[in-house]
């Protein structure tokens, strides 16, 4: 990977409460690695190459920490219905055409271009039921240099005809996949990807943690998205205390590296088992709104010290863009500290983008953050097409980036020290 510096106004966030930013300063990387970050280079350095990007801003990449690959066509179709009626309506229907692998590839290069274009350096995904389906964008992944945590779905219940698996041969295939490709990438890995308890029979459920502790492996769902999903939770498992707990009890929660998407109906219990479980909550503003699910309180998750990061979720919801999600978490995080008499403080500008770089990131190990020894993933943003008022801080532009701008304020990507080309071109 060899020894490069990035030279601009470096800003990230090694905790939530702050940004940390260096004026016309030298980010500097060997291996793929942060070294450090000077204002001025030794003659120890002369032997870096240096890219002048004097200027503008240098920030990490951004972390989508949940999405659904195979329903990018359908994002902003079906935004009048609630949860399950959409996912009936439009979702599996759309998921279905994916046993089809030409269909399949030209759908995921363009997602995969589009993560690129937004600035999306590593994201935790779902695929599909079919196998041979979630090995091609696992191969396209590897392909664009994109990093990624890929998951082939399990459903073996309460779902289409056409979509519902085998219970053996869905663990079957999870297995095949995380023997073929646990060690093919550094950059993309698989991942054990129950689909949400519904849909799964305990004795699946059982067999992915199974495998999860089997091999290491991380596990990702969804968890307390939906009041109608709730009760229906509790409907199959009435014996159980809460959601969280079904998971908890199958090895699914926590005994490996977890994301649960959503978690806007948490019991007091279920929040406490996810911060003493280290299990992390994927924040999906747009989608939570688009499918008028509530909003999640992502302060009171904060104050709980449950760790936390930004999803997209498409399809439901309909923006890519993480900058995009940033801004609805923090006006949705308005909305919460109002509506609970101002118990919950909104989440700051600082707080946000440390959720979708630092707080994502940490699912991946030392990603998301320029502090030595991290993985250098970045972009090089040029914002002088949204300043009227030059006096900005660099705060003040980071911010206008995030309100204001779009992929087109981006001008380089690297993941892990590399320069990424757009894929597929």
């Amino acid at each position: 990977m060899g020894k490069i510096t990035l030279k601009g106004d470096i800003i990230y966030t090694p905790d939530k409460d702050k940004l940390k930013i260096h004026k016309d300063s030298y980010l500097i990387i060997e291996n793929g690695l942060v070294v450090g970050i000077t204002k001025e280079l030794d003659s120890l350095s002369e032997d870096y190459e240096i890219r002048d990007f004097t200027g503008k801003l240098i920030i990490p990449g951004f972390v989508d920490l949940h999405l659904h690959a195979p329903q990018y066509p359908n994002r902003g179709i079906g935004m009048d219905k609630e949860l399950i009626p959409w996912l009936n309506t439009y979702t599996f229907i759309e998921e279905n055409k994916y046993s089809n692998l030409d269909y399949s590839r030209r759908v995921f290069e363009i997602f995969i271009r589009d993560l690129w274009k937004v600035g999306t350096t590593r994201s935790v995904v779902f695929s599909t039921v079919f196998l041979n389906s979630t090995k091609l964008l696992m191969d396209m992944f590897i392909e664009s240099g994109l990093g990624a945590y890929v998951g082939k779905v399990n459903m073996d219940k309460n779902t289409t005809p056409a979509m519902e698996e085998n219970t053996q041969r869905s663990l079957r295939e999870t297995e095949e996949l995380l023997l073929e490709y646990m060690h093919k990438s550094d950059l993309v890995k698989p991942i054990i990807t129950p689909r949400f308890v519904p849909t799964c029979s305990k004795e699946l459920l059982i067999g992915l943690g199974h495998l999860a502790h089997k091999y290491n492996v991380p596990v990702q769902s969804h968890m307390n998205e939906n009041i109608s999903e709730v009760y229906w939770v509790k409907e199959l498992y009435p014996e159980i205390r809460n959601y969280a707990d079904i998971y908890d009890s199958l090895g699914l929660f926590g005994k490996t590296k977890t994301v649960m998407a959503h978690c806007i109906y948490n019991t007091d219990d279920e929040t406490e088992l996810m911060a003493n479980n280290g299990v992390y909550a994927a924040h999906c503003p747009y989608s939570n709104l688009n499918l008028s699910s509530g909003m999640m309180p992502a302060r009171k998750y904060l104050k709980a010290s449950v760790k936390i990061g930004l999803g997209s979720d498409i399809s439901g919801g309909h923006e890519l863009s993480i900058p995009k999600v940033m801004t609805a978490a923090i006006e949705i995080s308005k909305m919460v500290w109002l509506m609970s008499n101002r118990q919950y403080n909104p989440l700051t500008l600082s707080e946000t983008f440390y959720l979708a770089t630092k707080g994502g990131g940490s699912f991946f190990g030392k990603v998301g953050s320029f502090e030595e020894g991290y993985e250098c993933d970045a972009l090089v943003v040029d914002v002088s097409n949204l300043l009227t008022n030059k006096s900005l801080s660099l705060e003040e532009k980071l911010e206008k980036f995030i309100y204001t701008g779009d992929e087109r304020n981006i001008i380089e990507r690297y993941v892990k020290g590399i320069r990424i080309e757009e894929p597929f071109m």
